[in-house]
C-alpha cells in the first residue's frame, strides 16, 4: 500500500512512521508536515510546507495513495477554543475531504484521544471539537476509523518532542508492565499503534468498530505472520 502520514514528527506519529518503512507491504510513505522528519530512507518521501493541510500541488496523486494515517495535533492547554478547533478540526478535515473525494476506498486513520465526546456536548472543550472531528470525519467517502489510545508508551527508541513529556515517560517507564497486567484496556504502545494502523487499511481486516480503544488496537496489532 502506498501511505500518506501527517504529524510524523510527533510521539504517536514517529512510531507509525517506523511501523510503516519496516512493513514490506507498505511500498511507499509521503510524510508531509512543516518541519523535517530527520530519517532518511528509501520508501520514504517528504513535503515539508507551511500549510500541512494543502493538497492542491499539481504534483500530488492523491488517487495513488491506499491509506492516510493522520497523527497530527496539538495539546488544548492554553488554547482558547477557536484556536484549538481551527487545528483540529478544520486542518484535519481541510486535509481528509480531497483525499476522500480522490479515493474513496482509502483508508484514513485518525489519532484522537480517550474521552473524545461523540455527543459534542461535553463541558471540556478538547472532547467536544474531538468529538465534531470524529463525527465529521466517519460521513467523509471513505473507510475512516477513529484511533483512542489512551496511556501510549513510546518504545524502540520513540522519543517525545516534549521534554517533560519525556522525563514523564523515564520515570513512568517501570510502571508500564504493571499497567498492562493490571489493566491491558488501559494501555498500548507507539509500536502497536503503528502496527494496528497499518492492519486496518489491509483488504479484508478484521475491524469490529469505528471507534478504536486501547484493547482493540492492541488486537489489530497482532496479526498472522503470513501477512505481515
Amino acid at each position: 500500500m502506498n501511505v500518506i502520514l501527517f504529524g510524523g514528527t510527533g510521539m504517536l506519529g514517529r512510531g507509525v512512521l517506523r511501523e510503516c518503512l519496516r512493513d514490506d507491504t507498505v511500498t511507499a510513505v509521503l510524510s508531509v508536515g512543516r518541519t523535517p522528519l530527520g530519517v532518511s530512507h528509501p520508501k520514504l518521501r517528504e513535503r515539508i510546507q507551511d500549510d500541512p493541510s494543502d493538497l492542491s500541488a499539481p504534483d500530488l496523486d492523491l488517487a495513488s495513495y491506499d491509506a492516510c494515517f493522520f497523527c497530527l495535533g496539538v495539546s488544548a492547554v492554553g488554547m482558547k477554543e477557536q484556536d484549538y478547533r481551527r487545528i483540529t478540526h478544520d486542518l484535519t478535515l481541510a486535509a481528509a475531504r480531497p483525499l476522500g473525494a480522490a479515493n474513496p476506498r482509502l483508508t484514513f486513520a485518525y489519532v484522537s484521544g480517550e474521552g473524545t465526546d461523540s455527543t459534542e456536548q461535553s463541558r471540556s472543550m478538547w472532547a467536544r471539537v474531538k468529538g465534531e472531528t470524529e463525527n465529521d470525519l466517519l460521513q467523509l467517502p471513505f473507510q475512516a476509523y477513529m484511533f483512542r489510545p489512551g496511556l501510549v508508551q513510546p518504545v524502540r527508541g520513540v522519543p517525545s518532542k516534549t521534554l517533560l513529556y519525556r522525563a514523564a515517560y523515564l520515570v513512568t517507564a517501570p510502571l508500564f508492565p504493571l499497567l498492562r497486567r493490571v489493566a491491558p484496556n488501559l494501555v498500548t504502545t507507539t509500536e502497536a499503534l503503528g502496527r494496528a494502523m497499518i492492519n486496518v487499511a489491509r483488504p479484508g481486516a478484521d475491524v469490529r468498530t469505528r471507534i478504536l480503544r486501547p484493547q482493540d488496537i492492541n488486537r489489530l496489532a497482532q496479526s498472522p505472520p503470513d501477512q505481515r
